[in-house]
């Protein structure tokens, strides 16, 4: 991020500054839209003068460069102003960075002469881009934290870089922690559900007091030490330090915490140590729509589009029949144009949404409801539907049946338009040519009893998870059967996911049966009295892309219930948890991208804990966003009353894994 002359310092700005005081921008290309942004550099109320305050346009692609727009120097009361010229690309990213020389016990005027003087340890920054912007910018270390977290994986020494739509979501997001109008907490943030309800604001501000400590103090060496990745150089300034910790939230997690108590200039702050710091976010729509959202599946745009067990209920003591609708969120988290969407046969939707090829979201109707319901689910639990991108139903007001299709659960589509649904209900899956339902066939699976979780490999094979017989079916492309996969620790298996290299990834659940064929809700529910650890069985399999499961499943890393899975851009595991209020993240088949010395299948998570969050409730699906954050569902209550168990939230790990393309059409890999 640190800028050096003659790299990210144009010529023409040089020249500018030599020239006098004026700090007019540089030369950009003519045409642009002028424009001004007046801003302030604060450390909590107090100003920060003499800043070199620069405002960036993030570079394109992975590896672009940057480019300077603009640069100012905070006078003594902080404030400062900045003339450029507006790119042309709506969605470009604009983000400003304020270096002082060191730490600055006095935050006065004085400072250095200009970018030539740049070097020391604090950096502050914010997102300008994303939001509208506001009439005065703050910078300071709340929007620092902000930009950190969203920006993690697009952030590097030479600055920010990324393509779309990762990079300008990853930037709108920055908007829903910190307010760049004010500097204070956003008010996504500071709002139930999350608020005093969940403790990420206390740990958002924790991490604010944290680089405080080194802007007004004399511990930065420490914080830098302490925020260095295993295996990575020390980062070089505070905003370098705050994505490090964003990257490898586990690593020295009570060490800095207890460092961050040395500046208590935020509140409210955390009274004791995370086990990591992670910062998860909970999205609820509009409030009254999310009733147990079962799974995710995200579009070319990175639009979240959740699947819902229940019409919205807000009493759990009142009997709720099966959801009606398919949820759609923007990036940000907001409900899309027009969502939620309803039609098309939508009744009770479980763990079966994916999006295909041609970006159209498909949603298996399972018949879920709330007991006490008086419908009669058996009518209504034998189809799938099919939304355009705008919602429109393309699916008859029945829904797509046939093809087998009973109870159905997970669902994948593959890159040549086909889409894949597990019949949980009649032990077999149904294929779907090109998204053509009138083309559907079942196709048989003797070897999986309550076909349950579907995920398509590179090589547009179908790996489908038997809850009740403990195995995983592999399909080909065409639909021939070509392999059953048993033993290898598969117990209850739930979810899975595929790899960029084919293999296949388990969670194994140990006690959960599914509540398809002649089990229940209540059956699931019953599994989980006395619940006060990890089961036996829980663990994850591996099995490769021939077929050959792993001599032994992998444990800990926070495996609690494990139930959905997903793979990251850099092949890193990631599983959610049915119970203990926990994600857990494991190395995957590239340990080039985990701590150093850590193997395939060890957890990267904090071993026995994982990463634990209080927004968290009983998750079923995971998935991650082309900005490399991490989605969950809060699919049950933490004790749920089977008449409306249904929990009421997504939730989001800001930044904490590396970008995916979507939609998911098969295997891994990086945008």
């Amino acid at each position: 991020m640190r800028r050096r002359r003659g790299v990210l310092l144009t010529a023409a700005l040089l020249a500018q500054i030599a020239a006098g005081p004026s700090h007019a921008a540089p030369a950009v290309p003519a045409g642009w839209e002028p424009a001004g942004q007046c801003g302030v550099v604060r450390s909590g109320d107090a100003p920060l003068g003499g800043a070199e305050v620069t405002l960036y346009q993030a570079g394109e692609g992975e590896g672009g460069r940057p480019r300077v727009l603009a640069w100012a120097r905070s006078a003594g009361d902080g404030r400062f102003s900045l003339d450029y010229r507006r790119p042309r690309d709506p969605r470009a990213v604009l983000y400003v960075l304020a270096d002082l020389g060191g730490p600055r016990g006095d935050h006065g005027s004085g400072g250095r002469s200009g970018p030539e003087g740049a070097g020391g340890p604090v950096t502050l920054a914010a997102v300008l881009s994303g939001a509208a912007a506001p009439p005065e910018l703050v910078v300071n270390e709340r929007t620092t934290v902000a930009a950190a977290y969203a920006l993690a994986r697009f952030t590097g020494p030479a600055g920010v870089a990324g393509s779309s739509p990762g990079l300008p979501n990853a930037a709108a997001v920055a908007h829903n922690l910190a307010d760049t109008g004010t500097g204070g907490v956003a008010p996504l943030l500071a709002a139930p559900p999350n608020g005093e309800l969940t403790s990420t604001m206390a740990e958002f501000n924790t991490l604010a007091n944290l680089l405080a400590s080194c802007v007004s103090g004399d511990s930065c060496d420490r914080l830098l030490d302490l925020a260095r990745r295993p295996g990575h150089p020390r980062p070089r300034d505070t905003l370098l330090a705050a994505v490090d910790i964003a990257h490898d939230p586990g690593h020295n997690a009570a060490a800095l915490f207890a460092l961050a108590g040395t500046t208590a200039r935020y509140r409210p702050a955390l009274p004791a140590a995370p086990d990591a710091w992670t910062v998860a976010l909970r999205y609820e729509g509009n409030g009254h729509e999310l009733d147990g959202p079962g799974n995710i599946a995200f579009d070319a745009d990175g639009n979240a589009w959740a699947s819902n067990n229940y019409r919205y209920g807000p009493d759990p003591a009142v009997p709720v029949c099966g959801g009606d609708a398919v949820l759609k969120f923007t990036p940000t988290g907001q409900d899309a144009p027009g969502a939620p969407y309803r039609g098309g046969g939508l009744y009770g939707a479980g763990f079966g949404v994916t999006v295909d090829a041609k970006d159209t979201a498909w949603v298996a109707n399972f018949g879920f409801q709330g007991r006490g319901c008086p419908v009669d689910p058996a009518p209504l639990e034998r189809s799938v539907s099919r939304f355009a991108p705008d919602g429109a139903p393309l699916s008859p007001p029945r829904g797509w049946r046939g093809a087998g299709i009973v109870q159905p659960q997970g669902m994948a589509a593959d890159r040549s338009g086909t889409v894949w649904v597990a019949n949980c209900g009649s032990d077999s899956v149904a294929r779907i040519p090109d998204g053509d339902a009138a083309s559907a066939r079942e196709i048989a699976t003797p070897g999986l009893h309550k076909p349950f979780g579907a995920a398509v490999d590179p090589a547009g094979r179908l790996w489908v998870s038997g809850n009740g017989s403990d195995s995983v079916q592999v399909v080909g492309p065409d639909g021939a059967l070509e392999r059953t996969v048993t033993g290898a620790g598969l117990r209850r298996p739930l979810g899975l996911a595929t790899d960029s290299r084919g293999n296949a990834w388990v969670s194994n659940s140990g006690i959960l049966p599914v509540p398809c064929g002649d089990s229940t809700a209540g059956d699931l529910a019953d599994a989980l009295a006395g619940e006060d650890g990890p089961r036996p069985g829980t663990s994850v399999t591996m099995i490769g892309a021939d077929g050959t499961p792993a001599p032994e499943p992998f444990t800990n890393g926070g495996l609690f219930l494990p139930w959905g899975v997903a793979v990251d851009g850099d092949d890193t595991v990631w599983v959610a948890n049915f119970g203990g209020h926990r994600v857990a993240r494991l190395c995957g088949v590239n340990p080039a991208a985990c701590p150093p010395g850590t193997r395939t299948g060890e957890p990267i998570s904090p071993p026995g804990t994982g990463y634990t969050s209080d927004g968290l409730e009983r998750n079923t699906g995971v998935q991650i966003d082309p900005s490399g954050n991490v989605w969950l569902v809060n699919n049950w209550r933490t004790v749920p009353v089977q008449a409306n168990p249904g929990g009421h939230e997504l939730v989001v790990l800001v930044g904490a894994a590396a970008p995916v393309t979507t939609p998911r059409l098969g295997g891994g890999g990086r945008p």
